[in-house]
């Protein structure tokens, strides 16, 4: 069984930093590419960033772009979320998630998509005050 599982998320003042880790069981990690989504209560669910299975390719919203860099670990079977600058907008339980659509596919879509991604975490909250 595929089992996703988020965690690092907390409470944190504006400015701060935070981490976010994702491990991932019952599948060949680096077959998968993954993502980090986002969302807000009575907000949709919003892709945050994504990375290729080897690492090499990225992606990020651009409300993030320069604050958020993920990365991954394939030996670990873990993904990770620096998240730095944090303002509040950036408020969301935060969930971890993996896709078996080949790269290209995920990489010429304008945004990331809910529907593109199949093993999902139970999320993690972050919670940026002022």
């Amino acid at each position: 069984q595929v089992q996703v599982v988020e965690s690092g998320g907390g409470l944190v003042q504006a400015g701060e930093s935070l981490k976010l880790s994702c491990t991932a069981s019952g599948l060949r990690f680096d077959d998968y590419a993954m993502g980090w989504f986002r969302q807000a209560p009575g907000k949709e669910r919003e892709g945050v960033a994504s990375i290729s299975w080897s690492g090499d390719s990225t992606y990020y919203v651009d409300s993030v772009k320069g604050r958020f860099t993920i990365s991954r670990d394939n030996r670990k079977n873990t993904l990770y979320l620096q998240m730095n600058s944090l303002k509040p907008e950036d408020t969301a339980m935060y969930y971890c998630a993996a896709s078996d659509r080949e790269w290209w596919f995920l990489a010429q879509r304008q945004s990331l998509r809910v529907t593109d991604f199949d093993y999902w975490g139970q999320g993690t909250q972050v919670t940026v005050s002022s």
